[in-house]
């Protein structure tokens, strides 16, 4: 028979609304930094793909790096904006 402290435990993780505790204590503080080798591996491959002249290869991978990185940070620039300066003037709290 199965105690309900064991059942509990069972459904106590929900992914993507707790996060998994990583072993790297520094981790939680720097996660947006492994955007940079996230958005290099990506377009390693991509590039691998799709380059015709390997000449181009490694500057087209360093552009297209670096025009993912810039594009993540506009979008969330963007939605700080939006949520932050927009929002409050188009939908006031009443109160």
């Amino acid at each position: 028979m199965i105690t309900p402290r064991i059942h509990a435990l069972a459904f106590d993780y929900r992914p993507f609304i707790d996060p998994v505790d990583v072993w790297i204590p520094w981790i939680h503080d720097a996660w947006v930094f492994l955007l940079i080798p996230l958005a290099f591996g990506i377009s390693v491959v991509y590039r691998a793909i799709r380059v015709e002249d390997m000449r181009d290869f490694w500057p087209s991978v360093l552009k297209m790096t670096a025009q993912v990185v810039l594009g993540i940070i506009a979008l969330a620039l963007a939605g700080y904006i939006f949520v932050l300066v927009l929002l409050p003037l188009l939908m006031p709290m009443p109160g």
